[in-house]
């Protein structure tokens, strides 16, 4: 997938002018590209449209206009797309419950990085979880997942699913059509 250029930015006064038809267009795609997994975990899959999105909210929010500063943040978001014959999302655990009860909660998912998995025409694809996000006691409730997919039809095709299989935390989300075929256009 083509990395983003500052040229693929509003600038922030037509950001504001554009934002809420964006933010719409955003919302319906993210639509196929959200998947929850259980009762606590989402996945969200990245791509230009849903990483140009994050730049321009972050641009807006810290009112950055510095075309230096500009570009270190396109740099930086533009790790979060899929390279070539991958899926890249971003895994968000979404627990309730005090500050203790929520980091009790993030500590007994420690090892994580080792039971998320994308399964397609029958086998189980690891997913890449990137490293630092985790420590024994601790987990981060955002984590930035890769999967490699050898063959992209299959994925077309389906069945397919998001598999978590840690001990702490098991569930299986079938991919519906609409999901899979969102998500084939990153491996094209």
């Amino acid at each position: 997938m083509n990395p983003l250029s500052t040229n693929d930015l509003w600038p922030l006064p037509v950001y504001e002018g554009v934002r809420e038809q964006f933010r719409r267009e955003v919302i319906e795609a993210k639509k196929d590209r959200r998947v929850q997994v259980g009762p606590a975990m989402s996945f969200v899959f990245e791509n230009r449209l849903t990483v140009k999105f994050q730049v321009q909210e972050i641009l807006r929010i810290e009112r950055i206009q510095d075309p230096a500063q500009v570009a270190e943040e396109v740099e930086g978001f533009n790790t979060m797309l899929p390279g070539e014959g991958e899926l890249s999302a971003t895994l968000m655990i979404e627990l309730q419950g005090t500050d203790p009860e929520v980091k009790a909660a993030l500590a007994r998912l420690y090892g994580l990085r080792d039971h998320v998995w994308l399964e397609t025409a029958g086998k189980r694809i690891q997913g890449f979880v990137e490293p630092g996000r985790e420590e024994p006691g601790r987990v981060s409730a955002v984590q930035y997942v890769r999967f490699k997919v050898p063959d992209p039809q299959a994925l077309v095709k389906g069945p397919a699913a998001i598999v978590i299989d840690h001990p702490a935390y098991s569930f299986r989300t079938e991919l519906t059509e609409p999901v899979r075929r969102s998500l084939a256009q990153d491996l094209g």
